[in-house]
């Protein structure tokens, strides 16, 4: 079974905080049910459309395998079923940056990732960065709930 980093259910706040910026792609603002995280994420609205108030499970994994093998970096088609078949929205990328800010018990933890220019950021506790590891590859599958 895939170890998964991080999943939660968010619901969407905002959208386009700063204004539309590109033609396809929308920048919205969610925050989690269960662990309480903000979340910034770069998200192809032409293929997957979102508008505030919708709600829906966000997965960060390392790999798409659902015995858990590692990502090898290669696609092999082949139909063999994976992670992403259950889910709508797939995105592949690298986290590149992890900070903290606060100090004490107002701690927050920022994870930043990118996935080929689209721009994820996830802050909150810091208990729920325990797994992950600057440069790590990882892959950030949605499912409208």
């Amino acid at each position: 079974m895939v170890e998964l980093l991080f999943e939660d259910i968010f619901t969407l706040i905002r959208l386009d905080p700063d204004g539309k910026k590109f033609d396809k792609v929308s920048r919205i603002e969610a925050r989690s049910e269960q662990f309480d995280m903000y979340m910034q994420l770069d998200v192809n609205t032409e293929i997957y459309p979102l508008s505030v108030g919708d709600k829906f499970t966000m997965v960060l994994a390392p790999t798409l395998s659902l015995d858990g093998t590692p990502d090898t970096g290669y696609f092999m088609q082949g139909g063999r079923k994976s992670l992403a078949d259950k889910f709508e929205y797939v995105m592949h990328g690298k986290l590149y940056k992890i900070s903290e800010e606060g100090s004490g018990i107002n701690v927050k933890v920022e994870i930043y990732a990118s996935f080929g220019g689209l721009l994820m950021m996830l802050k909150g506790d810091p208990s729920n960065a325990a797994n992950f590891e600057l440069d790590q590859r990882l892959f950030l599958l949605m499912r409208k709930v």
